[in-house]
Parts: C-alpha cells; structure tokens; sequence
C-alpha cells in the first residue's frame, strides 16, 4: 500500500486506486493526511494556486419532482415558490459581471414553465449580452433535443448529479417515476453534443454503503466529467429524510482529495454544504483539492427560499456582493481568486 502513494506527477498515467484500496481508503482515517498532501501537489500542478469563482443564479425554486431528500420537491406545501423573469436573471448577470464574473451557473428544479420556449431565448440574450462569459446550466432531466437547442444558443456547460450510481439505492431516494438509466442518459447526451459535463453525489445519503461509494468512484471514471460536484447529505425538515442524520465533514473532504487525485484536471467545488457544515468548509474543501467557489447572485429577497436543505448558508461571503471580502479572506489562506472563465485544463 505504501509504494502506493508516490504519485509521478510528471507522467501521464496517474495512480489508479483498485476496489480494494478504495474501500481503505474511504473508512480509515490514517491516510488522511497523505490524501490530502497528494490532491494539494496535483491541484497546484495543474492550477497553481488559483481559485475560480462562478456566479450562481438560482432562478427558480419550482420542481415537478419529489425526491424525498430535496426541499424543493413537489410534495413540499411549506415553501414559499418564486421564478425569476428573464430580465430580472440578466440583471443578475449584469451585476455579477460588474462584479467580475465571467461564469454564470443557472440553477433551479425541473420547473415545466422554463421550457425550450422561454429558456433559450434567455440563454441566446446571454450569450449575445456576455460573449466572453461561460454560461453553465443545472436544470435536471430534459431531453436530447432540448440540450442541443441550449447548446446551440450558447449554453457551454452543463451540471447534473448523478447522485448514486447503484440503481437500488437510486430508488430509495427517488420515487419510482425517476430512473437512474434516465439519468445516465442525460449525461451521455450532454458529453456528445459537446458540453463541458459536470457531475457527482452526495456523501452520506439515507442508505449508502462503503461500497456504494466505490461505484460511484467507478462511474465518474466512465463518464470522465470535467466538473465533479460532491457535497454532505443535510437533511430538510419538510422531505421523507428529515430526521436522517447529516454526511460527514471529513469523509466528505476525503472523497475530495481522492478525486483530485483520481481526476486531476478537473474543476471541483468546495460546496455551499461544506460551508453549512462548518464555518471553513469552503477552507478545508480547498485544502482538500477543491478549485472552485459558487458565490450567490440571487436577489437577496428571494435567496432563502432556495431551501435545498435546513440551514443553508446564504448570507456573508456566500453572498456575490461580497466577493471583496471573499478574495481577502482566501488570499490570507493562500489562495487567488481570479477573474477567469475557469475552464478545465487539458491533461
């Protein structure tokens, strides 16, 4: 296990951990800080020590789904809906380009009411406002031919959780008319018609198992995604799971160092669950190999009731007004934020 850890950072092929090193690796603690050593080296390697920052923009709170851990689903009577307007989201992106992004993340549960017809108008406006921008989109399950037309007006990249890759445990967190075979789908389209594909699953779900998380490891290796989100499970009070125990922190951070490791161009966020987690989640995800940061666009008035979950962080440096405070404060952990696209490097 050893002769293991002296990755080659200079050689093409990197370590490739194998089933059984993986399951070592995600339940003991003693390796931990070599993990962590390891995903640092790569992580400076391939971005030094830059730290991309996108605009997040959740724009709608709707969802047609009912997942039993998400606050946004269907079933939920207590939470308070909103959509924004075309024009009130491209006023989000004028005053986050002000501000210095040049990535915008669109965001929002599968609401029928964006449909083709009033979301690629929005994207082509856009794009032809902010042409030097990468517009990502995070608006779930849609077909083939309307991925094409976002593409085709301008969307560049594009996220999509796969959450868990072993299909029984698919189903204990969905209702049976959601289908991780759907899924995949989605994200085998996303990849072909050309978006920079983003994808990943929570750590510490109703139900997973060691073993789990090896699938999903295995999975990404599949899907060679360039962006890999992975976040704490937290639980809402108002879903199936809101007496479930939260993920954990430090199996969280792991799985960040090994992903570092085992995709080391990729771009990989430290969560706004981190930091709801703990006050430095967003520190300890970059001490971990994280290289991105989602600071909130959304208006103010309407940012709590993106309620994904109990407790979310929306105010402080979350919020992209503060993105001053944000620099100082990465700047004294080492970091540069960088006002940049951030797109993946090249391997």
């Amino acid at each position: 296990m050893a002769r293991s850890w002296h990755l080659r950072l200079a050689e093409k092929v990197l370590f490739d951990f194998d089933v059984e090193q993986l399951k070592t690796l995600l339940t003991t603690e003693k390796f931990d800080n070599e993990l962590r050593r390891q995903a640092l080296a790569l992580r400076r390697k391939f971005y030094g020590n830059r730290i991309f920052v996108r605009g997040l923009i959740e724009f709608t709170n709707h969802c047609k789904n009912n997942c039993y851990y998400c606050g946004l689903r269907r079933d939920n009577r207590n939470l308070q809906r909103y959509r924004l307007t075309n024009e009130e989201i491209l006023t989000c992106c004028r005053e986050g380009y002000g501000l210095g992004f040049r990535t915008f993340v669109l965001q929002g549960g599968e609401d029928p009411y964006f449909s083709d017809e009033v979301l690629v108008p929005l994207v082509a406006a856009i794009r032809k406002e902010f042409p030097d921008v990468a517009i990502t989109l995070s608006v779930g399950e849609r077909s083939r031919a309307s991925y094409q037309a976002l593409y085709d007006a301008g969307a560049d990249r594009y996220l999509l959780r796969h959450e868990t890759a072993d299909a029984k445990h698919y189903r204990m967190l969905h209702p049976a008319d959601q289908r991780l075979a759907n899924r995949i789908r989605c994200l085998n389209d996303l990849k072909e018609i050309g978006y920079t594909v983003g994808s990943g699953f929570m750590v510490g779900s109703p139900g997973q198992t060691t073993a789990m998380l090896v699938e999903d490891l295995r999975f990404l290796q599949k899907l060679q995604p360039g962006m890999i989100g992975i976040g704490p499970f937290l639980s809402h009070r108002d879903t199936p799971f809101g007496n479930e125990k939260n993920g954990n922190l430090q199996l969280t951070l792991r799985l960040i160092a090994i992903l570092r490791i085992m995709f080391p161009c990729a771009l990989i966020p430290a969560t706004t669950a981190l930091a709801t987690l703990a006050e430095n989640g967003r520190e300890l995800g970059m001490e971990y190999g994280a290289n991105v940061l989602m600071p909130n666009l959304t208006p103010e008035c309407q940012r709590s009731k993106y309620s994904l979950y109990d407790n979310k962080v929306t105010t402080g440096i979350e919020a992209a007004g503060q993105l001053a405070a944000l620099k100082q404060r990465m700047s004294a952990a080492g970091w540069e934020i960088v006002v940049d696209r951030g797109d993946p490097v090249s391997y």
